[in-house]
């Protein structure tokens, strides 16, 4: 039976899980919920960095990634930081959408998942 790892785990989430050769991301938002977009995006990318080093690997082993924006206003915005930080020529499959997020200062939520 393969193993699965839990990093950073409570009694309600792990903020990855490694099964395998796959991690699995929750979702990363930026802590300074008083930034902009594109200062949110950055924090929020960074931390998709943090956790994929954790878990044994990087942002150019990315499968997929799922964007959640409170506003698709912010979407060019957004789309500028994301396009400088994606590895050129490694682009994982994505998706954008607009929703409710579970704090009203979220403009955005990274959800990932990453081959090892």
């Amino acid at each position: 039976m393969t193993e699965i790892t839990r990093i950073d785990q409570n009694a309600r989430r792990s903020r990855a899980s490694v099964f395998g050769d796959i991690v699995f991301l929750a979702g990363q938002v930026a802590d300074d919920k008083a930034g902009n977009i594109t200062n949110q995006t950055k924090e929020a990318l960074a931390k998709v960095d943090d956790m994929l080093a954790r878990a044994g690997t990087d942002k150019s082993r990315l499968l997929s990634v799922h964007i959640w924006l409170k506003s698709m206003s912010d979407f060019d915005a957004m789309n500028a930081v994301y396009d400088a930080w994606v590895v050129q020529g490694q682009a994982p499959c994505r998706a954008c959408g607009k929703v409710e997020l579970a704090d009203p200062g979220y403009l955005i939520e990274v959800i990932a998942v990453a081959a090892r």
